[in-house]
């Protein structure tokens, strides 16, 4: 493991836990070897770090191409495993550096919503994740961030943050779907409605 990806992950663990009293529920879903999605909705800058510092494994994400621009900033965001990804446009480099790292047998987290939601709800999502899923085949685990959009409320106790994975979505329940957008779309529309009943599953507990 990257020393600094290593020292982002516990500074994450230990600000998240005693700061913001984060509670993790459902980590045990997330498959212990062999490549697998980490699917969460998106509402914060820090889910990138937050969503991959509490499970055991070593996860790659993607991040916006301009943010490697700055050379010490890339260098930095390259070590922690940030992929450089361009967007609003299919990205055939991008692809295939997800790609790769799923052939390689790791992790790799893709927001299915594309960009930070700016509200409670969800954004529809983009057919990306689909692209990737039905190319790779691989397992999809669902996410459910809450409260990294409001660290204050969560700091003073108005708030509890969260994150809870969910049952993985396994390559048989979206092989039959057509490897084109609107097969891509279904999968992304898929792992959106498991994600809303991880968020509903947080509603029905009260934490």
């Amino acid at each position: 493991m990257k020393i600094l990806y290593h020292t982002g992950r516990q500074l994450t663990r230990l600000i998240s836990r005693f700061v913001f009293r984060i509670k993790i529920t459902g980590a045990d879903n997330v498959p212990s070897s062999g490549p697998f999605i980490l699917a969460t909705n998106h509402i914060s800058y820090y889910d990138p770090p937050l969503v991959g510092s509490w499970i055991r494994r070593e996860v790659y994400f993607m991040a916006k191409q301009e943010l490697f621009r700055n050379r010490l900033f890339g260098w930095a965001i390259s070590r922690t495993n940030a992929l450089p990804m361009r967007r609003g446009t299919i990205d055939r480099k991008g692809l295939e550096l997800c790609l790769r790292v799923l052939e390689n047998g790791e992790a790799l987290t893709i927001f299915p919503e594309g960009t930070r939601s700016l509200r409670d709800g969800f954004l529809d999502p983009k057919p990306g994740l689909g692209l990737v899923a039905r190319k790779a085949l691989c397992p999809i685990v669902p996410g459910y961030v809450h409260g990294a959009n409001k660290p204050g409320d969560c700091f003073w106790g108005r708030d509890r943050m969260s994150i809870n994975y969910g049952p993985p979505i396994q390559p048989e329940e979206y092989e039959s779907f057509p490897a084109d957008k609107t097969g891509y779309q279904a999968i992304a529309e898929l792992a959106m409605d498991r994600i809303g009943q991880l968020k509903q599953e947080r509603l029905d507990l009260k934490f």
